[in-house]
C-alpha cells in the first residue's frame, strides 16, 4: 500500500520506517528540511534502537523516502499523522498547532475514499472535528493512537501488544478494511485489534499514559513515607506487587517520571477535563505531577545535606541526562533537573550520560560535561545515578571507590545493591530506601 507520514520527528521517522519495513510504500513529511534531509542519507536525528537499521532497509529497498512537499503525499491511501502535541506556552493544555497546521497542508492533496490516521496524542474531541474538516474532500479519519516506549519503539510498532482503530460509524466497515491491509502482518500474529469510536480511541491513550504516571507517582509517594517512617520501598512493592491486581511493573521509586509524553499528558488530560466541565474527576493527576516534581527535589536536597548545606565548589558527578535508558530524550528529565538544580546551589556539577550529551549541552551549556564515566567520577565528592543505563547498573564499587575524592553514592534510581556498595566503603542513599 502507498502510505503518508506526515511529521517525522520521533514518532513519525519511527513509524515511517516500521511501515516500510513492513512492505509498504512510504514517504514521510516533514517542513524540517534539515531533518529530511538526515533521514533522506539513513540518519536518524535521535537515538533509538533498531531504527538506523530499518530506516537504511526502507530507503535501500526503494520503498522509503522523505519529503518536504505535501504534494508527494497526494497518491497514498493512507496518511498517518504524527506530529507533536507538546504543552501549551501559556497553559497546561495541548498545543495543536502542529497537527492542524497537517490537516491544512494535506487537505489540498487528498483523494475521495483515502483515509487519515492520526496517531498524535491528542485532546478528546479533536477526531471528530477534524472530520468534519476533511469531510468536503471526501477523505475519511480515524484515530489511530501508538504505544511506543522510547528505546523499544521500533519493536512496539511492528509487533505492538494491540491495535486500536477509532472509527466513524458511517464509514466503519471501509476504514477498518483499509487499517487491516495496512497492519495484515501484524494482525496475523494474533495481535488484539479493538474498534472503537473516535473518542474511545483518543482517550486509550492518554488514559494509559495517566495511569502509569499514577501508578510511578503512587510508590514515590510511598516512598516519601518510608524515609520518614524506617521502611523501605523496594521491599514495600516487592510484596504488594505479588499481588495480581497490583503487578510489579512500574512500582520503581526514584527521581520520578519524565520525558515528551508523560509529564505533558496527564497536565493536557487534567486540562480537558476541566474544559468539560468535568475537572474533579481528574484532579488527581496535579497531584501526581506534584509527587513526581517533588522527587527531583527530594534528590537535590539529600545530595546538598550531605555536605552539611554547603555544596558550593563541592565536585559532584552526575551519572545521567536522559529522562530514561536508551534514549537520548531530555525533555522533561528528572536527571537533567538534578543535573540543574545541584549546579544552581553552587555545586561543581560534572555530568555523563552515553547518548544524551548533545541534547543536554544544547539546553543547559552552563554545565560541565565528561567524555567518560572515569572523567565525571574523578574526584568526585558525590556520585549521582538518575538514569538507569546498564552501565551505570554493573558499576564496580571497589574500582568507583578508588576514582573518587568521597564514597557517597547517591541512587536516584534504586538499582544498586546498597549492602554490596557499603560494604565495599560507600555511604549509600536510595528513594525511599533503608
Amino acid at each position: 500500500m502507498k502510505i503518508s507520514v506526515i511529521g517525522c520527528g520521533y514518532l513519525g521517522a519511527v513509524h515511517a520506517a516500521a511501515m516500510a519495513w513492513l512492505g509498504h510504500e512510504v514517504v514521510g513529511i516533514d517542513v524540517d528540511a534539515p531533518k529530511i534531509e538526515s533521514l533522506s542519507a539513513g540518519v536518524p536525528p535521535f537515538f533509538e534502537p533498531g531504527l538506523p537499521e530499518i530506516l537504511k532497509a526502507g530507503i535501500d529497498s526503494g520503498r522509503l523516502r522523505f519529503s518536504t512537499d505535501f504534494a508527494d503525499a497526494a497518491d497514498a491511501r493512507v496518511h498517518f499523522i504524527g506530529v507533536g502535541t507538546p504543552q501549551r506556552k501559556d497553559g497546561q493544555g495541548a498545543d495543536l498547532t502542529y497537527v492542524n497546521a497537517s490537516i491544512a497542508s494535506l487537505k489540498p492533496h487528498l483523494a475521495a475514499g483515502s483515509l487519515i490516521a492520526g496517531k498524535s496524542t491528542v485532546p478528546v474531541g479533536t477526531a471528530a472535528r477534524l472530520a468534519e474538516e476533511v469531510r468536503e474532500t471526501g477523505a475519511h479519519l480515524a484515530w489511530n493512537p501508538e504505544f511506543l516506549r522510547e528505546g523499544f519503539a521500533v519493536q512496539d510498532t511492528v509487533d505492538p501488544d494491540r491495535l486500536v482503530y477509532g472509527v466513524a460509524d458511517e464509514t466503519h466497515d471501509e476504514d477498518v478494511a483499509t487499517l487491516d491491509e495496512v497492519y495484515a502482518s501484524i494482525i496475523a500474529k494474533g495481535t488484539p485489534r479493538l474498534v472503537m469510536n473516535h473518542a474511545t480511541a483518543e482517550l486509550v491513550k492518554i488514559s494509559a499514559n495517566s495511569f502509569l504516571a499514577t501508578k510511578i507517582s503512587f510508590i514515590n509517594a510511598m516512598a516519601e513515607i518510608a524515609e520518614v517512617a524506617g521502611a523501605d520501598v523496594t521491599q514495600l512493592a516487592d510484596a504488594i506487587g505479588l499481588d495480581a491486581r497490583i503487578g510489579r511493573r512500574f512500582l520503581n521509586a526514584g527521581v520520578g517520571f519524565g520525558g515528551g509524553c508523560l509529564p505533558k499528558d496527564i497536565r493536557a488530560f487534567a486540562a480537558r477535563a476541566e474544559e468539560l466541565g468535568k475537572g474533579e474527576s481528574l484532579a488527581f493527576l496535579k497531584e501526581v505531577d506534584q509527587i513526581n516534581l517533588r522527587r527531583r527535589q527530594r534528590m537535590v536536597d539529600m545530595v546538598v545535606d550531605s555536605f552539611d548545606g554547603q555544596p558550593f565548589g563541592r565536585r559532584v558527578a552526575v551519572l545521567g541526562l536522559a529522562f530514561k535508558p536508551d534514549s537520548d530524550d531530555v525533555r522533561d528529565s528528572p536527571a537533567l533537573d538534578v543535573a540543574v538544580g545541584l549546579h544552581g546551589r553552587g555545586a561543581e556539577v560534572v555530568s555523563y550520560d552515553p547518548e544524551a550529551m548533545a541534547n543536554a549541552k544544547r539546553l543547559h551549556p552552563q554545565l560541565s560535561y565528561a567524555a567518560s564515566i572515569d572523567e565525571a567520577l574523578e574526584g568526585a565528592e558525590a556520585v549521582v545515578i538518575v538514569t538507569e543505563w546498564k552501565q551505570f547498573r554493573e558499576l564496580d564499587p571497589a574500582a568507583t571507590a578508588a576514582k573518587v575524592a568521597r564514597p557517597f553514592v547517591f541512587d536516584g534510581r534504586n538499582i544498586l545493591d546498597p549492602t554490596v556498595w557499603r560494604e565495599a566503603g560507600w555511604t549509600y542513599r536510595g528513594m525511599g530506601r533503608i
